[in-house]
């Protein structure tokens, strides 16, 4: 699949559909929230900051009349926090038809580590992530039973065809570069989402897993990551800038869209803009870095995962 022209237009009916988008209470995550609300799906999505999240409902609401749509808090840099948020999840819920792994930090400017010793960007794009794909398999798992049409789509970067998996350093204790560690995350990302896709094709599990990119989109990454620490003038520039070359957040999300709703999407599949160098433009699926697609280096870094985070996809190991 790779034609031009998707918009949310093209998005089915999603009612009676649950659906977690993580980092929802700003930019690529709430738009993706807006727009699965808008299409009848019962939608939560994640934040750090409760006053944020209720803002985020509000705004939400107002897009989606009728949306039925609530807001949990959530630290992917803490595992017991992820550990907590699923456990509630779980016993609220049913079933879980989608999950959206959309939050994360780029390029923060210092090496930082998350509540567990993690490198902050590994840690939060990628363990965090993991640790909660697979504390929410069991919800996963009966939506699957009753539609076979259940979906973990993981949000990459472009950034990802830089990145390296540094085994012998993959916190980057010898040497941070910011820059360098967002890529590896995003890399992880793709590994993971292959992997994932895998495992669930040789346990006979019909979820699939997926990743998108949002190309370059106007969304408040640059100045939570690398403008953070920069004076404020400079972070305004940079901002504007990165404004004039951008597409809206709401545009951002149409990869993501695609990936969790279009029927003809198949599992291992990765969506982007369709313009020359993947900046904007309709969402098609794209090609990722050789790296993304060494079996080698998913299996090494599935194991490695289990291990950091100390959850295991028991239902998926192999035989």
């Amino acid at each position: 699949m790779n034609s031009g022209g998707w918009t949310p237009d093209l998005m089915g009916d999603l009612s009676g559909r649950t659906a977690v988008v993580t980092g929802g209470n700003s930019g690529i995550g709430l738009e993706t929230a807006v727009e699965l609300a808008r299409h009848g799906a019962e939608v939560t999505i994640t934040t750090r900051d409760a006053g944020r999240g209720e803002e985020a409902v509000r705004r939400l609401r107002a897009k989606a009349s009728g949306a039925d749509a609530d807001v949990r808090l959530l630290d992917l840099a803490d595992l017991a926090d992820v550990r907590t948020f699923a456990e509630k999840f779980v016993a609220d819920h049913e079933r879980l038809d989608l999950l959206v792994n959309n939050a994360g930090v780029m390029a923060l400017p210092r090496r930082e580590t998350t509540a567990d010793g993690f490198e902050a960007q590994l840690g939060t794009n990628h363990l965090g992530h993991f640790a909660l794909t697979g504390r929410l398999l069991p919800l996963l798992a009966v939506a699957d039973g009753e539609t076979r049409d259940v979906r973990v789509v993981t949000v990459s970067s472009n950034a990802h065809r830089a990145g390296q998996l540094r085994r012998d350093d993959l916190m980057r204790e010898g040497g941070y570069r910011a820059w360098s560690a967002y890529g590896q995350s995003k890399l992880a990302n793709l590994l993971f989402t292959h992997e994932l896709q895998r495992r669930c094709e040789d346990a006979g599990s019909g979820v699939k897993a997926v990743a998108a990119h949002p190309g370059l989109a106007a969304t408040n990454l640059v100045a939570a990551g690398p403008m953070s620490k920069a004076p404020k003038a400079i972070g305004a520039l940079a901002n504007g800038l990165t404004s004039l070359v951008s597409q809206p957040a709401e545009v951002g999300a149409w990869p993501t869209l695609r990936a969790a709703t279009d029927p003809d999407v198949d599992g291992g599949e990765y969506f982007g803009p369709s313009w020359p160098g993947q900046w904007r433009g309709a969402p098609v699926q794209v090609g990722t870095s050789a790296a993304a697609l060494s079996l080698e280096d998913a299996g090494w870094l599935w194991d490695e995962s289990e291990r950091l985070t100390g959850v295991r996809y028991e239902p998926l190991d192999s035989p």
